[in-house]
């Protein structure tokens, strides 16, 4: 992808200081996804990047609820089944969960029980790292075999 559009997709990336909390800088992806040009070269990025990192995939994750925004196009892309990771109480079924720690808070993600076997290639997207990737290690027996946020995108 040319670098002026790596460029334009991390300036159309908006800045809101103190938000939720005092002291949280959040960054706002949306007016990226108002842009189709821009959005499209992000996930055809996003795509290229696990690529590079990986050769076999089992599945996509993503975390509830932005990560929801880019998972499935990856997975499909893929051809792989996309597995999503959400907020307590929100998945039917027997469901596994982890608390894990955010820069203003905690919080809980669960994911289906059958969703994954032991031992699959996973990639978890999420939209920017808040949680660098740690919600994963205790859901699954699963192998992160990419973390793949916006702001590591090449």
């Amino acid at each position: 992808m040319p670098s002026a559009t790596l460029n334009e997709i991390r300036d159309e990336i908006r800045g809101y200081p103190d938000f939720p909390k005092k002291g949280i800088l959040f960054r706002d992806i949306f007016s990226v996804l108002r842009k189709p040009a821009l959005f499209e070269a992000l996930l055809e990025s996003m795509l290229a990047e696990i690529k590079k990192k990986t050769t076999t995939v089992n599945a996509v994750t993503a975390l509830e609820s932005r990560g929801f925004l880019f998972g499935p196009y990856l997975a499909m892309k893929l051809n792989v089944p996309f597995i999503p990771l959400r907020k307590k109480g929100k998945l039917p079924g027997e469901c596994v969960q982890t608390t894990y720690a955010l820069e203003y808070g905690h919080d809980v993600l669960e994911m289906q029980k059958d969703a994954l076997k032991a031992g699959d290639n996973v990639v978890i997207v999420d939209d920017l790292l808040a949680t660098g990737g740690k919600p994963w290690r205790p859901l699954s027996s699963g192998r992160v075999t990419a973390f793949l946020s916006i702001s590591q995108a090449p």
